[in-house]
């Protein structure tokens, strides 16, 4: 079949409300600093309440980590299909308008389902670090009938985000997305998504990547958490026999990429980091986006490390439009 999509992509769909806040309220509201954190709709709304002073600086996004990389890659210019699920309700309406502005096709049920769209509650603390609160509401119900095996098989890269593994039916999804995609010669690429998903779910995480991947995307804490490892070069050395490449991201120090024969150390311009959330997501669009033209790993990973810097240069997770061309104009010169 002929090659319709870039990337296939499948995750949580969230309604993102992005806040800054202090170490103080993380800690007054009861909230682990860095990580993300599943919570139930009584208690993101008790957050909420707690918050209520400082939503007036609040901000709206269609997020989700898959979502993030996909609409990422879809405006630097490939041609995307991403699987979710949204409920019938304003959150819905407002995410499913808002990943077609980057030209994401989706199945055509979407959005048709009685119930809660997704939410997430980021909060940015004034170190840049990241904290996220997570309802999925309908988002957890993700499953295989959101599968399209033909846009599938229509597609150079499957990609499958890490935080589905904490739902039963999104990890049996993503577990059929990389059979589906590897009987039909598409590539895979997964990412860890985030240290809470690999220390708690490792087991379910291994399931993803069964006998291996393709392109394996993670940070340096998710690297050393899933291969229980003290130190880079022994996480290096146990991420071998499970992806054929990988790239390891660093802060502040780049990236580490591995083209499945030479490691790469990769570094990134300094930039002052005001909200990290959504950088390896960013990391992750703007890598695929460079493969599907065709570039190399080490090119790749130094478009991506460019990418990455820019948005934790500015709030939420995303970039504008228009920044998307500037940066492929200053890297690619086109």
């Amino acid at each position: 079949m002929a090659q319709q999509y870039d990337i296939y992509g499948i995750g949580a769909a969230l309604v993102d409300t992005e806040i800054t806040v202090t170490d103080e309220d993380l800690t007054a509201m009861g909230v682990d600093k860095g990580v993300m954190t599943l919570v139930d709709e009584e208690r993101q709304h008790q957050l909420i309440d707690y918050l209520k002073d400082h939503l007036v600086a609040s901000q709206r996004a269609s997020g989700g980590s898959g979502a993030n990389t996909i609409i990422a890659a879809g405006y630097f210019g490939c041609h995307n299909f991403y699987s979710c699920k949204v409920a019938n309700d304003d959150n819905g309406e407002f995410y499913l308008n808002d990943i077609e502005d980057a030209k994401v096709c989706y199945p055509k049920h979407v959005g048709s389902d009685e119930g809660i769209t997704g939410k997430c509650l980021v909060m940015i603390t004034p170190d840049a670090e990241r904290t996220m609160n997570t309802y999925l509401g309908i988002s957890a119900t993700v499953s295989t009938a959101e599968l399209d095996e033909s846009a599938i098989a229509a597609s150079k890269w499957a990609y499958i985000e890490g935080y589905l593994v904490s739902s039963d039916t999104g990890r049996a999804a993503a577990i059929k997305l990389r059979e589906l995609a590897q009987s039909r010669d598409t590539k895979v690429a997964l990412s860890l998504s985030d240290p809470a998903m690999v220390q708690f779910f490792k087991d379910g995480l291994a399931e993803m990547l069964g006998d291996g991947v393709d392109l394996l995307f993670c940070n340096r804490d998710e690297a050393l958490g899933f291969t229980q490892t003290e130190n880079i070069e022994a996480a290096i050395a146990a991420l071998k026999p499970i992806a054929k490449t990988f790239a390891i991201t660093m802060g502040a120090a780049g990236s580490l990429v591995f083209d499945g024969e030479n490691l790469m150390e990769i570094p990134t311009a300094k930039a002052t980091a005001i909200d990290t959330n959504g950088a390896g997501d960013m990391y992750a669009g703007a890598f695929l986006y460079a493969l599907s033209q065709g570039e190399t790993m080490e090119r790749a990973g130094r478009f991506a490390n460019l990418a990455a810097t820019k948005v934790v240069t500015q709030y939420g997770p995303r970039l504008k439009a228009a920044q998307h061309d500037e940066l492929k104009t200053s890297f690619f010169g086109q």
